[in-house]
Parts: C-alpha cells; sequence; structure tokens
C-alpha cells in the first residue's frame, strides 16, 4: 500500500511518500520520497497569508519532485492524505485544495489527519516504542499525550504559548531570524552560565508567556548566551518534570520525544538523563522526521486507510482548532 501525505499546517509545505508492503509474516515500510519547502519570513514570524502563497507557488514542484524520488505516477498511490488540522487556517487551505484536486482527478481515497497524532505516529514507526507517554512540543503545540481507552487523551499542556513559540519570541527580541529554536541552542551552547528565572510549571501543565516576557526584560542587560542558556534550562526542566509526572501517573514506562523543539540537544539529554534515573526507555525520532514533513502525514493516512477510514469530500474541511483528543482512534 502506498500513500502520500501532504503536510502545510504552519511554515512548511510537505509532500511525502510512504510504502507499507508484507514480507512473509512481516511488513516492511519505506519512505519513498520527501519533499519539502518552508517559508522564511523576511521579519517577525509566520504571515498567514503570504505563507499560504508560498505553499501554493511551491505545491506542483514538489508533487513533481516527488514523484521523480519515489520513482511512481501518482496514479499507483493508493491514498492521498493532508494535516486537516490543527494550524494556521489559510495554510490549512492550501494542502486540503491539493489533496481534493489530486484525490478527485484520480480517483484515489481522501484521508485528513491530525497534525499532532501524525508527529506521534512517525515516532512510533521509526523507534521501538510501543505505547509511550509522549512529550510533542512544537512552534504551535506543547502537550503531553498518552493513549488510553480508544484515545489519545492530553495529560497536561500549555496554558498559553508553545514552547516552540516562546524560542521564537524570544529570538525575535534578540535579533535572531525564525525560527528561532536553532539560534537558541546554537547561543546556549557557548556557555555554561544560567541566571534565575521563573519556573512556570503547574501540576503537568505549564507555562511560558511569562518566562518569555521576564527574559525579554533582560535582552541587552546580559549576554546573548546566557539568556539563551538559563531559558533552555528553564523551560526545558518544566517540560521535562511535567512529562515524568505523567509517567508516572500513568504507569509509564516509555518516554517519546517528538515535534519540532525535540531536535534540540539538550531537550533530548534532559528526557534521556530523567528516563534512566526512572528505569524507561527514552525515544528520539530522527531529527528529519521531527519538524514539520509530508512522511509524517502519509505515515498516519496509511494507518488510518488500513483501518478502512477515509474522508468524504464534503467532510475534508479545515480544522485550525482539531485536539488530538477530539480523534477516535481506530488504526490501533
Amino acid at each position: 500500500m502506498i500513500v502520500l501525505g501532504i503536510e502545510s499546517t504552519a511554515h512548511t509545505l510537505g509532500i511525502g511518500i510512504v510504502r507499507e508492503e508484507k514480507v512473509g509474516v512481516n511488513k516492511k515500510w519505506d519512505c519513498l520520497a520527501s519533499q519539502k519547502s518552508m517559508f522564511e519570513p523576511d521579519q517577525g514570524g509566520i504571515h498567514p497569508r503570504k505563507a499560504a502563497e508560498h505553499h501554493y507557488q511551491h505545491a506542483l514542484e514538489l508533487l513533481n519532485n516527488a514523484e521523480q524520488e519515489a520513482g511512481i505516477d501518482i496514479s499507483e498511490v493508493d491514498g492521498i492524505a493532508f494535516s486537516q488540522g490543527p494550524g494556521i487556517p489559510q495554510c490549512l487551505d492550501t494542502g486540503a485544495v491539493i489533496a481534493r484536486s489530486l484525490a478527485e482527478k484520480h480517483g484515489i481515497p481522501l484521508i485528513g489527519v491530525n497534525h499532532c497524532l501524525s508527529h506521534i505516529s512517525i515516532g512510533t514507526r521509526t523507534t521501538k516504542a510501543d505505547n509511550p507517554t509522549t512529550l510533542y512540543v512544537s512552534g504551535g503545540n506543547s502537550q503531553i499525550i498518552d493513549y488510553r481507552k480508544g484515545r489519545y487523551r492530553v495529560i497536561g499542556e500549555t496554558q498559553d504559548i508553545a514552547l516552540g513559540n516562546a524560542l521564537d519570541k524570544l529570538a525575535r527580541t534578540m535579533g535572531y531570524p525564525h525560527p528561532g529554536g536553532p539560534e537558541i541552542e546554537r547561543l546556549a551552547e557557548q556557555t555554561d552560565e544560567i541566571v534565575e528565572l521563573s519556573y512556570p510549571v503547574k501540576g503537568m501543565d505549564f507555562s511560558f508567556s511569562g518566562i518569555v516576557t521576564e527574559t525579554q526584560r533582560t535582552v541587552g542587560d546580559l549576554e546573548d548566551q546566557v539568556l539563551a542558556n538559563s531559558f533552555q534550562e528553564h523551560a526545558y526542566a518544566v517540560v521535562v518534570e511535567a512529562l515524568e509526572r505523567a509517567m508516572s501517573q500513568e504507569d509509564s514506562e516509555e518516554a517519546l520525544l517528538t515535534g519540532g523543539v525535540a531536535m534540540n540537544s539538550r531537550l533530548r539529554e534532559m528526557v534521556r538523563t530523567m528516563c534512566e534515573q526512572r528505569g524507561a526507555k527514552a525515544y528520539f525520532p530522527p531529527k528529519e522526521y521531527c519538524m514539520d514533513n509530508g512522511v509524517m502525514i502519509a505515515e498516519q493516512g496509511l494507518l488510518e486507510l488500513k483501518a478502512g477510514s477515509k474522508t468524504r469530500i464534503e467532510e475534508s474541511t479545515k480544522k485550525p482548532n482539531w485536539r488530538p483528543d477530539e480523534v477516535e482512534v481506530e488504526w490501533i
């Protein structure tokens, strides 16, 4: 079975193609193609209209490149998956239009998938994680998610902005380009010095707008390296503490770190150390699958198509606020 996936929730337009086939008693999974193009703002954050225009302009090129990389024609695909939500409405519209057009033109089933759950599915596909407690941290979402009784449950989450968004805001104030996470990590690696900041953990929930404002107020008074390192140490410790608390409550022996912020080496180190101390296993997807990509959407579409799920055209409208705990899980 071959599925093409289209990711368009925010700044990245991604096209991925995956294949799963049965070989004896086992199943072989291949990533046949992964193409992406990222909208890079001249200044500030993501401008919804400009990001959507970027996606429209690069869609045909990426589709052609993906077909060539995979060595297949679109007519050979068994399903077209697309990120139906959550995300920026204008960007979601772009991906949905592309997916609907391809599905109708070639008579291929359509599968609208949840972006957040796609991050978890590609994480479990590319690691040995079985049923982990997931720390999902990205530009638009920060949640602790666990699968229980037919649904993914949000055990903890940010009460204001996402961790990735917080990093972007801080980096912009410091004069660094979007996305801010890699710049903050680069600066933090240059020092061991830390100044005290607030520690906004609230049970298994957390909050980042306050610590961002607190750090922004000291820009110019302290070295950028010190600010970056201090922010990382405090913010990452918060989400790892909440993850550990959730694992204890759920009696979980596995942790999965995923989402764009999961590329950060220091955060990975913190999660790994926490799991070692409690005798649990830590799993990290390859970094190319942590960032938004079409492969994870294709993988989620593959799982749902195998379970018999399809999306009718009239039900394929965008869902900007679609929470992962609203999805009825039929593929597990």
